[in-house]
């Protein structure tokens, strides 16, 4: 439970930001959707709210229990999410030719969200008891790594290459944030770094064309460059202010494909220009700085290492999606956090910043 000292530490701008964005992307799924003849699309916004509603929920359950908790329980809940991700693999619903969605009575679940935050719990436990700088070497990591590899596995196969992505990207924040041996830290991303190109006789041809793509849309203009240039031309005539919410073109006339959820982000840049885009980056910026200050004050390693994969996590969900969306990375289809239309992914943001939160409120003071 929280006591009066601790809920006096309650970081009011933090909470107040993350709201911002959200409040934000229901503003914005409505604007993309504004006008469409499916009436499920118009009332997409309305069934944001209530996923916002049901994140606060998640949000105060996480902020109201002791995160230390969550260290004593870390493998029981990777176990549960190693089975779950498993049954969506044998069960689990498809769409647009992926297996990634569980059905609960009417809502659906996507597992691989919840992954990441268990992941990350899972890890911040194994490194939890720690050793001096420089101690750690290759027969330390053996086990974190099959951890990974596991959950990162499951995703992939599902197809999900962008979550088993940021699951990689994760796991690589933790072994750099344990001080390990700087000599085996660089042989190691030098390694993967050289590997890397042979993760191409493993990809799909649809994920084939999305890279050579990326490096000329032209090529497939109308299939799989498609994306990419419609969502550089709707950012690029958003100009400096913007064409006003509701007034995109782009968006309204159906030009910009998913555009409540990948390219949200798109469709938020044409409606307010340079200027809108500068002040949410601004706030995700004030997110994550906040975020990195709870971790470098967290009163123990569980939640140093705790609050790091949450905000390295969301840090990589946003570079990614909007690198996407300006033609930066490949399209992926990773959401932008707290913007984007989808469920499973808003509450578990939201609690994930919720256990943001928790950190901070039992912080050290120094």
């Amino acid at each position: 439970m929280i006591n009066q000292k601790q809920a006096s530490n309650f970081n009011w701008l933090l909470f107040g930001a993350i709201l911002v964005i959200s409040i934000i992307g229901v503003i914005v799924i409505n604007s993309a959707n504004h006008g469409q003849p499916k009436p499920f699309l118009r009332e997409l916004y309305i069934k944001q709210i209530y996923w916002i509603l049901l994140g606060l929920v998640a949000m105060s359950i996480a902020i109201a229990i002791d995160y230390r908790i969550l260290s004593q329980h870390a493998y029981i809940i990777y176990i549960l999410t190693v089975l779950a991700l498993i049954y969506v693999v044998i069960s689990g619903d498809s769409a647009y030719g992926a297996r990634r969605w569980v059905h609960i009575g009417s809502l659906s679940i996507q597992i691989s969200e919840f992954a990441k935050i268990s992941l990350i719990i899972v890890l911040a436990k194994y490194f939890e008891p720690g050793k001096n700088q420089g101690q750690y070497i290759l027969k330390d990591l053996w086990v974190p790594a099959l951890l990974t590899s596991i959950i990162g596995l499951l995703i992939a196969i599902q197809p999900d290459l962008g979550t088993a992505i940021m699951i990689f990207l994760i796991f690589l924040v933790f072994i750099t944030a344990i001080e390990i041996n700087g000599v085996f830290l660089t042989k190691l991303f030098g390694t993967c770094i050289l590997i890397a190109p042979l993760l191409w006789f493993f990809l799909r041809d649809y994920q084939k064309r999305r890279v050579m793509t990326l490096f000329n849309p032209e090529i497939d203009p109308l299939g799989a460059g498609y994306h990419s240039i419609q969502s550089k031309i709707a950012i690029g005539s958003g100009g400096f202010s913007g064409k006003g919410f509701f007034m995109g073109t782009q968006s309204r006339l159906n030009f910009l494909p998913e555009k409540h959820t990948d390219f949200i982000f798109s469709v938020f840049a044409e409606e307010t220009g340079f200027v809108g885009v500068v002040l949410l980056l601004l706030i995700y910026l004030f997110i994550i700085l906040k975020g990195l200050n709870i971790a470098f004050r967290a009163p123990d390693r569980f939640g140093l290492f705790l609050a790091l994969g949450i905000v390295s996590s969301i840090s990589f969900y946003i570079l990614f999606n909007i690198g996407m969306t300006i033609g930066l990375f490949p399209i992926t289809g990773l959401p932008l956090p707290l913007l984007s239309y989808g469920g499973s992914s808003l509450v578990t943001n939201f609690f994930a910043l919720g256990l943001l939160l928790n950190i901070g409120m039992r912080r050290a003071i120094h």
